[in-house]
């Protein structure tokens, strides 16, 4: 690796370590959804889709959220650099839209916004995510984490939604 990519690698890790999680805040709406929108391009793309509901999830609906679901924030300084929101209904803790800024992605702030999410929901019996079959990195990060494929669903005729579960005693 050469002297710049090293020094640039080592500065990103030291990013990571300085990004705050934390509850967010209604005001943090349009932040995370242009991160949302950025973050689903690749998403998108792989299935050759880009209507997916990330890409066309309006910014009333994600303020519609907060009043429903608990969402987290990553934040380096004063910009949101990652997000996931979820919901308990029936005992079943639902956990979507992890997000995570491509620059900072490879630095455990995937892992660090899953857990934050899965301590603030677990009360719940179990937790429940999903995934395009298509998507092997965040397939191999849920696998990590002790989730276990529950169910696919196709849902077009390129997509396929791969659900996982983890039991609440398993989040540690």
């Amino acid at each position: 690796m050469s002297p710049a990519a090293r020094a640039r690698t080592s500065g990103e890790h030291r990013m990571g370590q300085n990004v705050r999680v934390a509850q967010a805040d209604v005001s943090d709406a349009e932040q995370i959804l242009k991160l949302q929108y950025l973050c689903y391009q690749g998403e998108a793309a792989l299935y050759n889709d880009y209507g997916i509901a990330p890409l066309v999830q309006s910014l009333a609906s994600l303020v519609g959220e907060f009043d429903t679901h608990t969402v987290l924030v990553a934040r380096l300084g004063d910009e949101v650099v990652g997000s996931v929101r979820g919901i308990v209904t029936d005992g079943v803790a639902h956990i979507g839209r992890l997000i995570v800024h491509p620059r900072l992605q490879g630095h455990g702030l995937g892992t660090r916004l899953l857990r934050a999410i899965e301590a603030q929901l677990g009360h719940a019996d179990s937790f429940e995510l999903f995934t395009g079959h298509r998507s092997e990195d965040n397939l191999r990060l849920y696998a990590r984490l002790g989730y276990t494929e529950a169910r696919t669903e196709r849902v077009g005729p390129r997509l396929s939604m791969v659900y996982l579960t983890k039991a609440t005693s398993l989040a540690a």
